[in-house]
């Protein structure tokens, strides 16, 4: 347990922090102290969530040069800058902020977690000498920046711990990548790429797509002065961060206030497929496939031995190389991760058909896009040369990749979608046979369905429509031919009583099982006995042939 010694608000120049007290922001949702991670005897100067009883450290000041004891003090030096000392007034770690000759210096931990360094003289709201969230270590929250500010080269971005239990610079960073032209976000170990997000194209990072959800809020920003990802709470109660483990995964976290506890939302990289280049290059990965990684048409493994063996990092090569050929063409891939922006070109005001003009008539260029995804489609990426870290990414993409193909490989696309359609139309045709047949049983069946009747043609030519009831009812109105309902037998065969669900008495007399009677004999009998009319005979109300012969009466 952390033993507080007092607790302030503010923290001025005459009133330093030591180790046990806190600094606690104004809605108390934020506190500054020291730690010891683990079992660990350092200590470190940090924030963490004043109202979560689990302690989760957001930011770290001295993570490479901690404390070796308790000794610590947090102080405002008289040149308007934070130090971290020890009992050797060794400094550890300073904010490096300008000086100032100001005596109205104070420092506040706000309520968004944003530890600030300002002067208390000036009512400037947002007016900071220094503040916490232009450094971030790997904890992202809601309202920093991160990215560049360009008027003053500042790289806001995240970096991992040594471990879980060690706060000191790990192998992993998480920031805005410039190189491209057009930003995307990219995990790095050390200088080499471990996982990109694709460019922001308007709605998300084109090879992130998260759906719209009830926990935050995404935004990007990109114009002369900064280039940054942020994100909002969706709500008030709502608390999330993301942190860039030791790992190099990039995770959301989102706090379960009937739990109490933390619960992972998405995770980045999310699975093979996300690993930047895992493929090689001129290959679509599709997670799900036996195989993730796949070359894209027109193109064969550079070495078919290598790739055999489900080593696929060497990629892919051209089959036939691109001449402006006749016949050459696109092919779309559909809701696809972008590949990334090593060799390209881009033009902000092209629409789509007049893209893929300029694409068509320039003989080095492999595939283009759409810039921005939003409102149809808007500005032209054209890429050269090798096409890197592609991915399918489903219904949940926005983003469509156009890749050029040769005459043959367009046929074949063409073929293979003639095929595709013709399979779909066999399958539809079956589908419809299927139905009529059913429908066609159906309708056979149904004359034996009570209340359906049939003609029966006299002579005379004058017609007799009699009831067809269904062997169902008339089971259920002599219980089952129970022998108690038996009236007697005579040539025709046994008669036997019964009720109706409508409360009608009936007698049904069944047909012999030594009969011989065939279908047309016994129509004839119906229709005799229909046109018989006498006050000594019974009426005939209908007739079943559904399985066996019965006449009703």
């Amino acid at each position: 347990m952390r033993e507080v010694c007092k607790s302030v608000d503010v923290l001025s120049s005459s009133e330093p922090i030591q180790d046990g007290d806190t600094l606690v922001s104004a809605g108390e949702k934020f506190q500054l102290g020291f730690f010891s991670p683990g079992n660990s005897s350092n200590r470190f100067l940090a924030i963490w969530y004043h109202n979560i009883p689990e302690q989760t450290i957001v930011w770290v000041a001295n993570g490479d040069n901690p404390l070796n004891d308790s000794s610590g003090v947090l102080r405002i030096g008289n040149e308007g800058q934070l130090f971290l000392v020890d009992q050797a007034e060794r400094v550890l770690w300073s904010s490096n902020n300008l000086n100032t000759s100001s005596q109205s210096v104070v420092a506040q931990l706000l309520d968004s977690g944003n530890l600030v360094l300002k002067d208390d003289s000036e009512n400037v709201s947002g007016n900071y000498l220094w503040q916490s969230f232009d450094h971030p270590s790997n904890t992202l929250l809601a309202g920093m920046k991160h990215g560049w500010d360009l008027r003053i080269g500042l790289d806001r971005h995240m970096t991992s711990w040594k471990s879980a239990e060690d706060p000191s610079t790990g192998d992993f960073t998480y920031g805005v990548d410039l190189g491209g032209i057009i930003p995307q976000l990219v995990i790095r170990k050390g200088h080499v790429k471990h996982f990109r997000t694709g460019p922001w194209n308007g709605v998300r990072f084109s090879g992130v797509p998260l759906t719209p959800n009830l926990i935050l809020i995404p935004k990007f920003i990109d114009n002369s002065q900064e280039v940054y990802y942020t994100f909002n709470n969706f709500n008030e109660s709502t608390i999330t961060r993301s942190v860039l483990n030791a790992s190099g995964n990039h995770q959301r976290y989102l706090w379960n206030e009937q739990t109490q506890e933390w619960t992972v939302i998405y995770t980045l990289p999310h699975d093979a497929c996300d690993v930047y280049g895992n493929c090689g290059p001129n290959t679509m990965c599709t997670v799900g496939d036996f195989q993730i990684c796949n070359c894209m048409t027109g193109y064969q493994p550079k070495s078919q031995a290598v790739w055999d063996s489900l080593v696929w990092s060497s990629g892919c090569v051209s089959k036939n190389p691109f001449n402006c050929s006749k016949g050459e063409g696109f092919k779309r891939l559909k809701g696809v991760k972008v590949p990334d922006l090593l060799q390209f070109t881009m033009n902000t005001s092209m629409s789509l058909k007049e893209c893929e003009l300029e694409c068509f008539k320039n003989c080095s260029c492999r595939a283009y896009a759409n810039i921005d995804a939003t409102g149809g489609g808007s500005g032209c990426l054209l890429w050269f040369g090798d096409l890197l870290d592609v991915r399918e990414l489903g219904k949940y993409a926005n983003q469509d990749l156009y890749i050029r193909v040769s005459a043959s490989d367009l046929g074949n696309s063409a073929n293979s979608k003639w095929k595709e359609w013709v399979a779909v139309a066999i399958s539809t045709a079956l589908v419809v046979l299927l139905v009529a047949l059913c429908f066609y049983i159906f309708w056979k069946r149904k004359k034996y369905v009570q209340g359906i009747k049939f003609d029966l043609q006299a002579e005379d030519e004058n017609s007799f429509q009699l009831p067809i009831f269904d062997m169902v009812t008339i089971l259920r109105a002599t219980n089952n031919f129970c022998d108690s309902n038996k009236l007697g037998e005579g040539g025709f065969g046994p008669v036997y009583k019964g009720q109706l669900s409508n409360g009608q008495e009936i007698a049904v007399k069944r047909s012999s099982e030594y009969s011989q009677q065939g279908l047309n004999e016994f129509k004839n009998e119906v229709t005799l006995i229909v046109k018989l009319q006498h006050r000594n005979l019974v009426k005939l109300l209908g007739c079943c042939i559904e399985k066996e012969r019965m006449l009703i009466y």
